[in-house]
């Protein structure tokens, strides 16, 4: 029972049992820290755009993704309850599939907030290295949205939210001066990007390739793991110049090795993260990277 118990304590490493990095690293833990984060989500872009339920537009690619898969429209009054409820379920799975416990503290969520923020840091003093001298960017289409809004500007260029943009149409209407419009639409993509791009690119893509390499093709399980996280790095970072959504292929912004090979190192970085912490860390860590570097460009580099 013990040797059974040993394999399922985490997804790399056998952290002591009922141990910080043991409890939070179960798919339970992900579902309590991570639902503030739908929340927010879910409110905070209704809030920016009042037509969200009828705009795709002012949704996060992956969470379009999802809404497809499900062949749910736009304007179907569940298209944007059933992409929480895909990360809700599927983490529901891996908790029965796991075998751990299904208890969990509360003093355990603000340490894992505390531990997502320091793990992005390395990401964003990496960002601010990369990207400075700043160079300009180039033109970008209407399909262009990101966390950190791509600006000549910004040392912090190299954004990891790519996704369709959160309309400002409403802005003035509203009440709310542009610039917080934007800072807070920024930041509410950013935590979107966070937990829907983790959720396709790490725990779905990252399986489905893991079940390719290794049960199909039959190679060995270190090359299947390697190759798994190539590819879905690869893939994560083309999904921030090239993307495709309802049938079209749109740029998001024109080509840059420098932001693709980032973009590629933070997919690799997130992989080891999540096959180390799982996925709420991962996501989490994903989420306040975009918060941080969202608030850094506002504050010092907005023109």
């Amino acid at each position: 029972m013990e040797d059974k118990y040993k394999y399922s304590t985490s997804q790399l490493f056998n952290f002591a049992r009922d141990s910080y990095l043991e409890r939070t690293s179960r798919p339970i833990y992900a579902i309590v820290f991570l639902l503030p984060f739908i929340i927010f989500y879910e409110v905070g872009t209704i809030l920016v755009n009042t037509d969200v339920l009828n705009q795709s537009q002012a949704r996060v690619v992956a969470f379009v993704w999802l809404q497809n898969l499900l062949e749910l429209g736009s304007g179907s009054r569940l298209a944007w309850v059933a992409p929480p409820l895909v990360v809700v379920v599927i983490l529901i799975a891996l908790q029965l599939v796991s075998g751990k416990q299904w208890r969990f503290r509360l003093g355990d969520i603000w340490p894992m907030a505390v531990e997502c923020a320091l793990l992005a840091v390395p990401l964003i003093v990496f960002s601010l290295f990369l990207s400075s001298p700043v160079k300009p960017q180039g033109e970008i289409d209407e399909f262009a949205n990101s966390a950190i809004r791509v600006r000549t500007a910004s040392p912090l260029s190299c954004s990891l939210a790519a996704g369709r943009s959160l309309s400002s149409s409403n802005a003035e209407a509203g009440g709310v001066e542009p610039k917080t419009q934007s800072l807070l639409a920024n930041i509410v993509t950013g935590i979107g990007a966070g937990i829907y791009e983790e959720l396709v690119f790490r725990l779905i893509l990252i399986c489905l390739l893991m079940l390719l390499f290794q049960d199909v093709l039959r190679l060995t399980h270190k090359n299947s793991i390697i190759l798994s996280v190539l590819i879905s790095a690869a893939l994560f970072s083309a999904h921030h110049h090239v993307i495709f959504v309802d049938g079209q292929l749109g740029r998001i912004a024109a080509f840059n090795w420098t932001e693709f090979g980032f973009r590629t190192i933070a997919g690799i970085y997130f992989a080891v993260l999540f096959a180390i912490r799982g996925f709420g860390i991962t996501a989490g860590t994903h989420a306040f990277y975009d918060i941080i570097a969202t608030i850094i460009n506002a504050v010092f580099f907005q023109q």
